[in-house]
This record gives structure tokens, C-alpha cells and sequence, in this order.
């Protein structure tokens, strides 16, 4: 699609207020938005009061922001940028899966449609990305696996990791050294609240991990052959 004349910034507000949402129910507010962006909640609150006025959004005073028809296209386009981009610079220019999220952050806002179009075509048309999130298809429409949190997930069943969150590229390290990646199988042998950690075992050789919470919250399986 081509995208409307937005400033970067308010480009930017309008994915992470569509993918803040896209794991959870809760919609996000003033508050959350500036901290993920790492902005001012007073600037957040002048770029959503900017966005409301184009159409882009709806925001009551101190409620939830939620995004009309035209800001939620241009988010769902924003967020098929950044994501094409991310698994174009793993799988063909080499990069770690924890170096890609800052680099798409600048490149998505860069790419014409055609080459974001040419990306998805060079690389068979991904559904999800290096993190497992799902690469929105050119009409827009999104793709979420059937997934739960581990930290959720029922002891005993075998499960498959389907997305790992990217928010911290220091987590994504962590949980890698731990043997923890997308397609993994695993199964939770115990959620042990009293440490907050997890056990799981991985694999056909039941390899024995712990996971604390952060990292069983950013982990996300399904449960094997659904």
C-alpha cells in the first residue's frame, strides 16, 4: 500500500499500538506507548492527538487508544516492513537474529513498496519472521499461530516454540544458550512459583532446562501436530 504522508514517529506509534495488542487482549495506552518507544508520555500524547485528528485513531483522556480502519492498514503495513526486512537480513545477509530489530527499525521506514514486494518474492513469501512473529500477507491480513505463553503452558504435553519476543535482544542471547529456539520441541515438566522459573525438558533427549519468568513470558509454543 502506499503510506499516507506520516512522520517516522507517527508511523512508528501507529505499529507498536497494533502489535503491542497482537499477543493480548488489553489495548495500550498513552503510558505504555512512551515506554516502548522511549519517548515522553507528553509527546506520545501530541503525536496520538495528531493521529486522532487524521482519522488514524481513536483516544479517550486518559483511556485506551484504539485504532481505526485507516491507521490500523498503515500499522499492519508498517509491521510487514519491519518484519520482511528483519527476516531479509538474517536469512540473506547473514545477521543474528538479536542484531536485526534496530536495523529494520530504520530500514522500514526507508523501502519503496516495490522492493518490499521484491523482498517478500526473493525470500518465498514468509509467514513469520526470525522471532516467529507472523509476516502479514500484502493484503494485510495477519497470521497469529495458535500460541500460548510457556509460562502458561500445561506440564506434561509436547509443545513446539513458535515465537520468542524480541523486545530484548539480551533475552533472545539467553534463551539461545539455553537451547531454547523456534521449532524446538519441549515439554514443561513443572511451573515451580516459589522460584519463579519453569522446568522444561528439550527435544528427543529430554535435555533439562530452567527458564526463569522473563524468559518463559517471552516464549510462545503450541502444542505439537495442532
Amino acid at each position: 500500500m502506499t503510506l499516507p504522508n506520516l512522520t517516522n514517529a507517527a508511523q512508528d506509534y501507529l505499529k507498536v499500538i497494533w502489535a503491542a495488542s497482537e499477543w493480548a487482549e488489553s489495548p495500550v495506552t498513552v503510558k505504555q506507548l512512551a515506554e516502548r518507544t522511549g519517548v515522553s508520555t507528553a509527546t506520545v500524547s501530541d503525536g496520538i492527538r495528531k493521529l486522532a485528528g487524521l482519522g488514524m485513531l481513536e483516544h479517550e483522556p486518559y483511556g485506551s487508544i484504539e485504532l481505526t480502519a485507516a491507521g490500523r492498514a498503515v500499522a499492519i503495513d508498517m509491521v510487514r516492513r519491519h518484519r520482511l526486512v528483519e527476516t531479509f537480513l538474517v536469512e540473506v545477509l547473514g545477521y543474528a537474529w538479536d542484531e536485526v530489530h534496530d536495523e529494520a527499525e530504520v530500514l522500514e521506514h526507508a523501502v519503496s513498496d516495490t522492493l518490499v514486494d521484491r523482498i517478500d518474492r526473493h525470500l518465498g513469501f514468509p509467514a513469520r519472521d526470525p522471532h516467529g512473529d507472523p509476516i502479514p500477507s500484502a493484503d494485510g491480513r495477519p497470521h497469529l499461530p495458535d500460541a500460548v505463553r510457556l509460562s502458561d503452558a500445561e506440564p506434561g504435553h509436547s509443545l513446539v516454540v513458535s515465537r520468542i519476543s524480541d523486545a530484548d535482544p539480551a533475552l533472545l542471547r539467553y534463551v539461545a544458550d539455553k537451547g531454547v529456539l523456534l521449532d524446538v520441541r519441549l515439554t514443561v515438566d513443572e511451573h515451580r512459583t516459589f522460584a519463579g522459573d519453569v522446568a522444561v525438558r528439550l527435544g528427543d533427549d529430554g535435555i533439562a532446562v530452567e527458564l526463569g519468568q522473563r524468559a518463559s513470558d517471552a516464549v510462545w509454543v503450541t502444542v505439537e501436530g495442532a
